[in-house]
């Protein structure tokens, strides 16, 4: 016989914390009668003591007749007794009892409970009987906002601390989910191979990027890896429930992480760029950015070119903002296509009438490019730029340290 059982023993004399045998007499609204077996007491057992679910009804667990194992908590004084014994009998707090004494050493196992209610920071959970705490950054790899979607759910969640003798029971429904996405990362990252075009489904955005589900582990694109062009908010490009098609950039095993591309796996605005446009073409375009050295002019969707200062009029320009404003459409000539370096210079001036001070001083932009000998009267450190980009490349015109990268962050 258990130590359990051994409390089951006949009980003369009806002491609080005494495990009793009693037999429903009768159920009226929230609480019923007991007559404590072989003592000849009688107890009160109410709902709140049955269940913790405060708008269930207690026929659905009770029925005059039933036999149940009960905990004396406590014996009833005054009018409600009238000079007889009478006690409070509690169901759930004996299966609490019973639960903890299960719970014993079972850290880490993982164990499925109800939650009761969503509480301040965090969930209140039930586990056979037993009250365990689930704090909000157990809840879910990231920061779960609405905790009462879950109340009257069944999680599973791994025991994290248990301590019978202060009630501090803590679980974790997160590291189960980070347990079984490690195991899905370890089979997923076995199947992908960094430069692979797979498919997935946007499962969050955020701020800087958006998480694709690609059957059980998450990858990052990152806000700079969504377009060819410039995104100002992730959820203008992806919305959760997406499908999408990402390139694998880069595979992180120990890290568990994943980077994707979408714009990567989708064709640039410069793929086939010296089909869509040649030397000597003549387009309209649209001012994007005015600098001190010139102008970005959008010819193609997110294919933009660079009309250098000295391509914007036949007369000498001080500031390119003086003579162009962003949004401003413009027609432009096609000078140089580098598409390796996603370069094009433009000009504006080369579709303008050249004033006849140009034409008397020889300027010419069909004229190829000479090497002049410096005046005697001229300034050793003084470079005269030609007038047109044709015959060579921008950073020519611009000198030998000229970074394009830095003038078109």
């Amino acid at each position: 016989m258990s130590e359990f059982e051994d409390l089951l023993n006949n009980v003369e004399d009806v002491k609080v914390r005494d495990v009793v045998k009693g037999e429903i007499l009768t159920v009226e609204s929230d609480q019923a009668t007991v007559s404590i077996v072989g003592t000849g007491v009688e107890g009160v057992l109410t709902l709140r003591e049955i269940t913790n679910d405060r708008d269930a009804d207690i026929n659905n667990f009770v029925k005059p007749g039933d036999v149940l194992d009960l905990l004396v908590i406590k014996e009833i004084v005054g009018k409600e007794s009238e000079g007889a014994k009478v006690f409070l009998l509690s169901k759930k707090r004996l299966e609490a009892r019973k639960a903890w004494t299960e719970l014993e050493g079972e850290e880490g196992n993982i164990v499925t409970v109800k939650v009761t209610r969503a509480v301040k920071g965090g969930l209140s959970v039930e586990y056979k009987g037993a009250r365990g705490f689930m704090p909000a950054s157990m809840i879910d790899t990231f920061f779960v906002r609405d905790t009462k979607k879950f109340e009257g759910e069944e999680v599973e969640a791994k025991i994290i601390e248990i301590n019978a003798a202060e009630n501090r029971f803590i679980l974790s429904r997160r590291a189960v989910i980070e347990d079984s996405r490690k195991e899905q990362m370890a089979q997923a990252m076995e199947q992908l191979n960094e430069g692979d075009i797979v498919e997935g489904t946007v499962a969050r955005v955020t701020d800087f990027g958006a998480f694709v589900d690609l059957g059980g582990i998450d990858g990052l694109v990152h806000v700079t890896e969504l377009s060819h062009g410039r995104v100002r908010k992730p959820a203008d490009i992806v919305k959760v429930g997406d499908k999408v098609n990402v390139k694998i950039l880069r595979l992180d095993p120990e890290a568990g992480r994943v980077s994707l591309s979408l714009k990567a796996a989708q064709p640039g605005p410069w793929d086939d760029i010296e089909q869509k446009l040649a030397p000597g073409d003549e387009v309209e375009g649209t001012v994007k950015r005015v600098t001190d050295f010139g102008a970005f002019v959008e010819i193609l969707p997110e294919v933009e070119g660079l009309v250098h200062v000295s391509q914007i009029s036949w007369e000498r320009v001080e500031k390119p903002q003086d003579v162009l404003k962003a949004g401003e459409k413009v027609q432009v000539k096609v000078l140089d296509i580098k598409p390796a370096e996603e370069r094009i210079s433009l000009s504006i001036k080369a579709l303008q009438e050249r004033p006849a001070s140009a034409r008397d001083n020889g300027d010419s932009e069909d004229k190829p490019n000479r090497k002049r000998a410096p005046r005697n009267n001229a300034p050793r450190d003084r470079v005269e730029l030609p007038e047109t980009q044709e015959g060579f490349g921008l950073a020519d015109q611009l000198g030998a340290d000229f970074n394009w990268d830095e003038l078109t962050k």
